[in-house]
């Protein structure tokens, strides 16, 4: 009889695991390409001013260490694929964070200066009768919501109506026409869109005219297009079993539509709504051309010139008047007020899709 006995892992063993820089490894790599950087930078700097000390070089010369640093570690304790893949991801994540360095220093800019005039006055009174300092911008605020719930208002009903046409019922070329023309009006400048609606409403009732609504039909063109492409994308990613299987139990193509394919998508279509609001709430040029701007509060979208957030910086810019600091302080504080407004919107945005969003079994 033949018996099997194990044999007992032995010291020699190699275990899936080794050969593997421990977590901290990279992290102190990356500390100390930093500080031996500064260091360098800082003996060559010795004798100046401190303003002298060349960050940028120290930054770019310690990320050109760590990946030399990592990389050769890497190969050396763990293996060349392993060393490639810490040199790849040290390089994704120098890419990111240089695409995000101007992001974070136009938002570093507008709330430093912006902050200056961030007081009650500012958000309670208007410009009316305001040469020099102080004023507010409620009558911008006013304005920018109107202008845009109004081109809202317009634009999604006949963009979700438009990408669900395309999607569900469309075909040949009155679907290829659409398509094509959605796409020509994607990449319109601005200013064609204010240019159009100027001289429609100037032919209809007579030239010189400006009011909210014309803003708001301005920035409805714009919207419209970015409504229909982002909506059709994602209703054509819904699975087409949800339909089936509602086509199955009897249910008429209108009523899957409304109650299967517009809630399975509509997280991802408050997203594209958001992102064409986004598009359009700091459009100046067509605003310029078609809502006007004004010193005093209007609330009446059909009547008279209104002013709006992105037109009150760029007046504040250009009119600096017989006070230039606060006219700048002004125009910055709009434009982070204009920052602030668009992020609520986003956070109202996700709260409404994450509500209506279908429930599953894991929620």
């Amino acid at each position: 009889m033949t018996v099997l006995t194990a044999i007992p892992a032995t010291s020699h063993s190699v275990a899936l695991t080794s050969g593997k820089l421990p977590k901290w490894a990279p992290w102190a790599l990356l500390g100390g390409s930093f500080l031996i950087s500064a260091i360098v930078f800082g003996v060559a700097s010795v004798g100046g001013d401190l303003a002298d000390f060349n960050i940028a070089g120290t930054v770019i010369v310690g990320i050109v260490l760590y990946m030399i640093l990592i990389t050769v570690i890497s190969s050396i304790a763990e293996s060349r694929r392993n060393a490639i893949d810490r040199l790849m991801t040290a390089l994704v994540a120098t890419a990111f964070l240089i695409a995000l360095l101007p992001l974070v220093s136009l938002l570093w800019t507008v709330v430093a200066n912006g902050l200056e005039r961030f007081d009650a006055e500012f958000f309670s009174s208007s410009m009316r009768n305001v040469v020099g300092e102080g004023g507010g911008i409620v009558h911008a605020i006013w304005g920018t919501l109107l202008v845009t719930l109004t081109a809202a208002v317009i634009s999604i009903p006949v963009g979700l109506m438009t990408s669900i046409y395309l999607v569900e019922y469309g075909r040949g070329r009155i679907a290829k026409a659409i398509t094509f023309l959605v796409d020509v009006m994607t990449g319109i400048p601005s200013i064609v869109a204010g240019l159009f609606i100027y001289a429609m409403f100037s032919l209809i009732l007579g030239p010189g005219i400006s009011m909210g609504f014309m803003g708001a039909l301005a920035l409805a063109v714009l919207m419209t297009p970015v409504v229909v492409r982002g909506s059709e994308e994602l209703l054509r990613i819904v699975p087409n079993e949800l339909r089936e299987a509602a086509y199955a139990l009897g249910v008429p193509k209108w009523l899957t539509i409304l109650k299967v394919v517009l809630p399975t998508s509509i997280a991802g279509i408050t997203t594209s709504v958001m992102l064409a609001i986004a598009r359009v709430i700091g459009e100046t040029a067509p605003l310029l051309l078609t809502a006007g701007f004004t010193m005093s509060m209007n609330t009446n979208i059909f009547s008279g010139q209104m002013m709006t957030l992105p037109v009150f910086s760029y007046n504040q810019y250009m009119n600096q008047g017989t006070a230039p600091d606060a006219a700048l302080d002004r125009a910055w504080a709009s434009a982070l007020t204009l920052i602030l407004i668009v992020m609520v919107l986003n956070l109202i945005a996700r709260i409404v899709a994450k509500v209506f969003a279908p429930k599953t079994a894991g929620r």
